[in-house]
């Protein structure tokens, strides 16, 4: 069990007050790192850091798509801690409509705002590019580390439109583009920087989550269940073990990998 230990590393999540994103802290924390919890609200951040076992843990303020915020955060971390081994980058945005009445018409193909899509660009894909750039870096110089970047099933596979119908097969909402087009370059980008930094030290892998249930509706729930081999949608936690085998030596040989972790989703 040594192999999985992350004893006095340093690791980053960003995106981290998210229902996933704490998990991926709580795990972190408890298998020995201290942990950077990392979130556009830094009081919470804070607050949320003090809460996890083990420690020292700090919570920043983190706007990933923005450089000067990155860089910010970069020099606050190695002030406190010297060195960066472990990034997580978890930062997204999964579309959410206020109007459940205007998410039809909003999230169909071809009205979906530009606006949208262009956020989505910034903190799905260029934040995972800055926070890359500017912590990997700070991995290459120290001769080691390992990047996790976030992806989805919805990475990999176009999105089923029909699990997002009601109990009268009415489309409620549409998953819009901008989600599967962003976690695909994710996937990819991976495969770019580990062959990049592979003679570095640096180790960098995707980890791809499946549907994590979450007071979604009883009609939705079946019928994501139904998709997958076990029959369920992922907990928030289902993700732990996966996380800190990415980050520790226990996967020490693996790099530009995609780790799937969808409950069978997308095996058939």
């Amino acid at each position: 069990m040594e192999f999985f230990l992350l004893k006095n590393s340093t690791a980053i999540v960003t995106g981290a007050l998210g229902l996933i994103g704490r998990k991926h802290c709580e795990a972190l924390a408890i298998a020995g790192a201290n942990v950077i919890v990392a979130d556009l609200n830094g009081d919470e951040a804070h607050q949320f850091a003090q809460q996890l076992p083990g420690g020292p843990h700090i919570g920043i303020t983190l706007n990933v798509a923005d450089k000067a915020s990155v860089i910010n955060a970069r020099d606050l971390v190695l002030s406190r801690f010297e060195t960066i081994d472990v990034l997580v980058n978890n930062a997204a945005i999964n579309d959410r409509f206020e109007n459940p009445l205007l998410a039809k018409e909003l999230s169909a193909f071809e009205n979906y705002p530009l606006e949208a899509f262009q956020q989505s660009l910034e903190v799905n894909i260029t934040g995972v590019f800055l926070c890359a750039q500017v912590f990997g870096t700070v991995m290459a110089g120290q001769g080691r580390g390992s990047i996790i970047n976030i992806a989805s099933t919805y990475g990999l596979v176009g999105p089923d439109q029909s699990i997002y119908q009601n109990e009268c097969g009415e489309q409620t909402f549409y998953k819009s583009a901008a989600y599967p087009v962003t976690k695909g370059a994710v996937v990819n980008f991976t495969r770019f920087l580990a062959a990049y930094w592979g003679n570095k030290g640096v180790r960098v892998n995707t980890l791809s989550p499946g549907g994590v249930e979450n007071n979604q509706n009883e009609i939705f729930t079946q019928k994501y269940a139904a998709k997958t081999l076990l029959g369920r949608m992922a907990k928030a936690d289902d993700y732990q073990g996966a996380l800190v085998f990415l980050a520790s030596e226990a996967s020490a040989y693996m790099t530009g990998a995609n780790l799937i972790v969808d409950g069978g989703w997308t095996a058939i």
